[in-house]
């Protein structure tokens, strides 16, 4: 995810990734899939917290795959959050919504006390000591025996990896176009803003992207107190990740 020229996620951003994020995201409906699959329903209720909703794809689906459940969605987006109000308004009281800074520390105390917290492809805006506090954050904000499930680039290990990377994002996003769209047109406006991170990350000026490696992110999940801290699924430099509250 590239930066606007002000140096932060901007209406332009919202509206490119509202019309690509289709193609844009490898494998998006195994994401969702498999993160809908890792919800912890043992209790039969299900209150969800989900950071940075975008245009609302993941809030639908965790709410379709589980009828109890109940999310709240927060964003930075105007224009993301308006796109989310209208896709999940069939969901009535089940669904709701509200503006917030990911990096702000005061959003996180919440009544009630999630179930579990979900992001998508946000938390790399975060510095890596920001990650930290926020999974310490997370951790203490969670219901015991509670989930943290993140879906989010990951920086890779040295250059041999980012090449690898980047050939695979743009082969999956050429290979959505051409599926989803039957047009190069997608895979085009990928090339065009240059949104392969692994592929051009001297265009990020701010840097608006600060992904951490993978392995760092495990290590400090567990250092937050997570236990059963796992990756779930990979590929192209995005990853599945998180981990469980213990419950005593």
């Amino acid at each position: 995810m590239q930066a606007t020229n002000s140096g932060d996620w901007g209406a332009e951003n919202s509206s490119a990734f509202i019309n690509f994020g289709r193609f844009f995201v490898p494998e998006r409906e195994v994401q969702l899939a498999t993160i809908a699959a890792l919800m912890p329903t043992e209790r039969g209720e299900l209150h969800i917290l989900e950071l940075c909703c975008g245009e609302g794809l993941l809030a639908e689906a965790l709410l379709d795959a589980h009828s109890a459940a109940t999310l709240e969605a927060l964003d930075g987006s105007p224009e993301m959050l308006a796109a989310a109000r209208t896709r999940l308004e069939r969901f009535g009281s089940r669904f709701s919504a509200a503006q917030f800074d990911l990096a702000d520390l005061r959003w996180r105390t919440r009544s009630p006390t999630p179930h579990a917290v979900v992001s998508s492809l946000a938390i790399h805006h975060l510095d890596g000591a920001q990650k930290q506090q926020l999974f310490a954050d997370m951790y203490a904000l969670l219901q015991p025996g509670g989930v943290c499930i993140i879906a989010d680039l990951v920086a890779p290990a040295d250059a041999a990896a980012q090449r690898v990377a980047a050939d695979a994002w743009d082969a999956a996003v050429l290979r959505r176009a051409l599926t989803f769209g039957n047009s190069l047109a997608p895979f085009a406006a990928f090339e065009r803003e240059k949104w392969n991170y692994y592929r051009y990350p001297e265009t990020d000026p701010a840097p608006f992207d600060k992904p951490s490696s993978l392995l760092d992110q495990l290590l400090w999940l567990r250092a937050a107190g997570f236990a059963s801290v796992d990756v779930y699924w990979m590929q192209a430099g995005h990853a599945i990740f998180g981990g469980r509250k213990k419950t005593a």
